[in-house]
């Protein structure tokens, strides 16, 4: 196995961190990118321990200077980045005739226009490689929509448009670009949610339980190998059957 560098974020929790863990113990060096330092070095301590080579960079999503800086300074210690994990999301819900525009603008910018950004960080140097992996973690609300959430379906289905443009654009140059769309999974953010909706989301998941964060890493860490070497443009499912 040829080893790479990858550059994951919201790497200090959840699907992120669960991705972080899954591809350093692959053996590829891990940059682990999110707001919150203190939890990237735990995550950071955990790779270690594993024998990996991590590396933590702060970054916010939202501010396309700090994305420039994080990139760059990762380049600078840690060398070229040969793949991306977009894996970094907010919330902000509500009902869209009362959704107020600062919290449409944060979730866009943070969940779709981050992402953007950050691949425009990598693709020059992929280009050059004439080899690069790029995964989207996008959501099973961006395929079928959800009340209370049109700024995060916007931007979770955005990612999906996204990737599929994308992939057209560099596939040339052996660049993937691919999605993983998670169901309900146990995570931070699922956390908060009433005990009721939680039920109802699992009574309607054909597998009848949440899916853990290992499970949507299994997919990325696939996505990223050479197994994988001729999937692109693909959004991957992994939801428990929830939508079809």
């Amino acid at each position: 196995m040829t080893r790479r560098t990858a550059f994951i974020t919201g790497a200090s929790r959840g699907i992120g961190k669960a991705c972080a863990l899954a591809i350093g113990a692959a053996g590829h060096r891990v940059a682990l990118a999110a707001r919150q330092r203190g939890k990237l070095e735990e995550v950071a301590e955990a790779i270690r321990a594993e024998g990996g080579e991590p590396f933590v960079v702060e970054i916010d999503l939202s501010e396309s200077a700090s994305i420039t800086e994080a990139f760059k300074k990762t380049a600078q210690d840690f060398g070229r980045i040969d793949i991306l994990i977009n894996n970094a999301g907010v919330t902000k819900d509500g009902l869209a005739m009362r959704m107020k525009q600062a919290d449409w603008e944060t979730v866009l910018n943070t969940n779709l226009s981050g992402a953007f950004y950050a691949i425009q960080q990598v693709l020059p140097g992929m280009m050059r490689e004439r080899w690069g992996r790029i995964v989207n973690i996008s959501s099973v609300v961006g395929e079928m929509g959800n009340p209370g959430q049109a700024n995060y379906v916007a931007s979770k289905a955005g990612l999906i448009g996204l990737t599929k443009a994308l992939a057209k654009e560099v596939g040339s140059r052996n660049i993937t670009v691919n999605a993983v769309a998670p169901g309900f999974i146990e995570t931070d953010m699922t956390g908060v949610l009433p005990e009721e909706l939680k039920k109802k989301m699992i009574d309607e998941t054909p597998l009848k339980r949440m899916g853990a964060p290992q499970d949507i890493a299994a997919a990325v860490k696939f996505l990223i190998s050479e197994e994988a070497a001729f999937i692109t443009g693909h959004v991957l499912d992994v939801n428990g059957g929830i939508y079809m």
